[in-house]
């Protein structure tokens, strides 16, 4: 893998532990009957308003299957696995499916995973899934949305060319398969271990290092895979058991189909059909566990979360679930579509990160070694941190707070057992080195400054400190000496330099909270450098030569001078001279003051939307240049509040709730990308947004709906109403907290922790008095 590998660098190559994870205290069983009476009541039930499909069209990158909050599994139809659309193997468009495996990434731009496929068919064995243009030519099978059904942790659909209708649901470490079979001889699921993320697009199959399945009884089928795509050598195993026995096994290496009395094979290309006749409308149930330790642990999983057959118990164990999860912010609206885009949203929030340890308390490491954790501790993965500090871990610190102490002791364990260091972008146990920067370091240095406790913080600054000062890391040693990355010597060097800086500034809080006072003070200063990126002359950020000169020519459009490298992450110049998260007062100075400021920002939002040839699809949904369906311009439409109006702060805000997200597949601006376009909606919907989640502050935007509830971590509830809200009265008049007026445009975290009541009083026209001045303006001084 590249040391500089980013989503575009893929796209141009390629194109509860169980749910008691998410259940409270004492509720272990995966199955039973859920213990909220409320989650079977239609008036209660937040899952009618999630429509999965959002984002499954477009370049949302989600899937639809089945899967519980931060499972695990995610068991999912694969409609294609060789481009960038099909990052997460589904696409909407598509008209056939090749069948259903139990690992799934929700919405990112760099694709991975799709383990172990599960087909069921009728007539000749295929082993090979055909192309999509013919399916009839494969095991793949025609479907039609019209007999397609998804919800929180449920999916099924009629595969039209077998008369077979699947269902799917899961529980967090085991996969639970329902198929209906016509009355046949000829019967049969397959199992393809060889199917997996293609890419680039002109190999035909998966980069499988080793795999091995082994027939145990008439009943079971173990084995495990290695595979080499964007996380490079991780490992799955598998525990796959049926509701029957099969009347024949076979396994299938290459091409070919392996004597019945072969029980056991290794190779690269393997998969196996297990045969039965069956009755019409008989019921075949198949449960798959994974683990990343040994087969042995996916099959303990297996019978630790899923010991019996009931699939309408896992089925409502599951929804249970999503209810529990959902309920923690409940909407009052009279738009139903906002409802849906908002429950939506949240759900996608909630499926990532990841599970990753067995029921026994096992995982591989980072260092590919087995570990076992704490006593009542979980293990994590999946964590998409370039996008995901900005909205999605914020949001957690709302409504996720009794589960960060295990997000970020995972972090923390990832970065003493990874050869790579801190964690980048890690997925399972394999350091992906995915975008720039070190974005772990703001997630820790947020919770750490919300008062979040069971985390060894100053364990942490010792780890994040070598990166910060030690470590040769992709321009690093050039940051640290010249103040700035020169555009000649590293690629993406003004967003590198950029990010950085706001990366010392986390690191800085955490050298505070370990009282390194001296070294808090050097990271403050160097969290500053983003001013050697700045030309005055030109009032843009720009790339600079190794002789501080600067590159020319200039483009603010263009993603960078050299060809060979860019200038800019997924980004161009418009939008990095808005990156700027932390420093935002003196930051207003090098643009002549406040006005300057504000004029540029207007200036932003008004330009053509017209991008070069050699743009990357990241950067979309645009209004003027600025680019909704990427990342780094997340919080910009917030930085009007810090020049004392935030009247256009909450024009730009509606609108982008308005336009942006939709209730519709292809309802999503760009990537999904692990939650993080979904916490955008979230918290901006809520009225809101974290700008800078180191600070612990929040920045009033528009709020969406009549009134919100959000069922804080610890039992608080915080309340927000709005009076005279509308499509067209996204302004704010006033506001009051707990009865009193409030002036300002922003609030601590610390304000809300115990809970409490905003009113938004909301107009048709902006009220230019309201966080005018300074000492109502959101703080943001290094």
């Amino acid at each position: 893998m590249s040391e500089n590998f980013t989503r575009r660098s893929f796209l141009q190559s390629a194109t509860l532990s169980s749910l008691a994870v998410a259940a409270p205290t004492g509720w272990a069983s995966a199955i039973g009957k859920p213990p909220l009476e409320e989650a079977s009541d239609p008036a209660q039930d937040l899952t009618q308003f999630v429509d999965v499909l959002i984002g499954t069209g477009g370049h949302g990158h989600t899937y639809p299957g089945a899967t519980v909050p931060f499972g695990m599994v995610q068991l999912s139809p694969d409609t294609w696995n060789g481009d960038w659309d099909h990052c997460s193997g589904y696409h909407f468009n598509d008209s056939s499916i090749m069948g259903f495996s139990h690992t799934h990434l929700s919405g990112t731009g760099a694709a991975d995973l799709l383990d172990v496929l599960v087909m069921p068919g009728v007539g000749p064995v295929h082993i090979g899934p055909g192309p999509r243009d013919n399916p009839g030519a494969g095991y793949r099978s025609r479907f039609s949305h019209a007999d397609e059904h998804a919800e929180p942790g449920f999916y099924s659909v009629l595969l039209k060319d077998y008369g077979i209708t699947a269902e799917l649901t899961a529980t967090a470490r085991v996969g639970m398969h329902r198929y209906t079979f016509p009355a046949d001889p000829s019967s049969h699921v397959l199992v393809d271990l060889e199917h997996g993320i293609i890419a680039p697009p002109d190999r035909e199959h998966t980069n499988v290092l080793s795999s091995e399945i082994r027939i145990v009884g008439a009943d079971t089928l173990m084995g495990a895979r290695r595979t080499a795509e964007w996380a490079d050598g991780r490992y799955t195993y598998f525990a796959l058991r049926f509701s029957r026995t099969f009347t024949s096994a076979q396994i299938v290496s290459g091409s070919s189909m392996l004597d019945a009395s072969i029980r056991e094979a290794k190779g690269v290309s393997l998969k196996s059909v297990l045969s039965f006749p069956t009755t019409q409308n008989e019921l075949i149930q198949v449960k798959v566990g994974l683990s990343a330790v040994s087969a042995e642990g996916a099959l303990k999983n297996l019978e630790a979360e899923i010991p019996g057959w009931d699939f309408e118990a896992v089925r409502s164990a599951a929804k249970w679930a999503w209810n529990r999860e959902l309920s923690k912010i409940v909407v009052e609206t009279q738009r139903m579509d906002h409802k849906k885009i908002f429950y939506t949203a949240l759900y996608h929030s909630f499926v990532a990160p990841t599970l990753f340890n067995d029921v026994d308390g096992r995982y591989r490491g980072m260092d590919l070694e087995v570990h076992r954790l704490p006593e009542g501790a979980s293990n994590f993965t999946t964590y998409s941190l370039w996008d995901t500090y900005r909205a999605l871990h914020p949001l957690y610190t709302l409504v996720q707070t009794e589960r960060l102490p295990d997000l970020l002791n995972t972090l923390i364990r990832m970065a003493e057992e990874s050869p790579a260091g801190v964690p980048v972008w890690p997925l399972q146990a394999i350091e992906t080195g995915c975008m720039i920067g070190y974005h772990s370091a703001p997630v820790l240095a947020e919770a750490q400054a919300k008062g979040i406790t069971g985390v060894d913080y100053k364990k942490a600054y010792a780890l994040w400190r070598k990166r910060a000062m030690v470590d040769h890391y992709r321009g690093l040693v050039q940051y640290r000496d010249l103040g700035f990355i020169p555009c000649d010597q590293e690629d993406e060097s003004v967003s590198k330099t950029l990010e950085y800086a706001y990366d010392d500034w986390a690191v800085a809080h955490l050298a505070r909270a370990a009282g390194a006072m001296d070294d808090y003070k050097l990271l403050l200063d160097r969290s500053r450098n983003y001013k050697n990126v700045f030309d005055p002359s030109v009032n843009f950020m720009r790339g600079r030569l190794a002789d501080r000169s600067w590159v020319e020519p200039f483009d603010p459009r263009a993603m960078g001078h050299f060809k060979k490298w860019r200038d800019f992450t997924e980004s161009n110049s418009w939008q990095a001279t808005f990156l700027n998260q932390h420093d935002v007062k003196e930051y207003m100075s090098l643009f002549g003051g406040e006005a300057g400021f504000v004029q540029k920002l207007d200036l932003l939002f008004n330009q053509s939307s017209d991008l070069p040839a050699d743009a990357p699809p990241d950067i979309a949904g645009m209004v003027g240049q600025y680019a909704h369906g990427n990342e780094p311009g997340h919080h910009v439409a917030y930085l009007y509040a810090y020049a004392g109006v935030p009247h256009k702060t909450q024009s730009r805000v509606r609108f982008l709730l308005e336009t942006m997200h939709r209730n519709a597949p292809d309802g999503l601006a760009g990537n999904e990308d692990c939650g993080q376009m979904s916490a955008w909606y979230i918290m901006s919907a809520l009225g809101f947004y974290a700008v800078d989640p180191v600070s612990g502050n929040y920045v009033f935007g528009s709020p969406l709906f009549d009134r919100v509830k959000l069922n804080l971590s610890n039992g608080k509830e915080l309340t927000i109403e709005s009076v005279g809200n509308g499509p067209d009265h996204p302004y704010i008049q006033s506001v009051t907290w707990n009865g009193k007026p409030y002036r300002k445009s922003w609030f601590a975290h610390a304000d809300i922790k115990r809970g409490g009541t905003f009113v938004f009083q909301m107009g048709a026209q902006p009220n230019a008095e309201f966080g005018k001045n300074d000492a109502e303006r959101p703080p943001s001084s290094v």
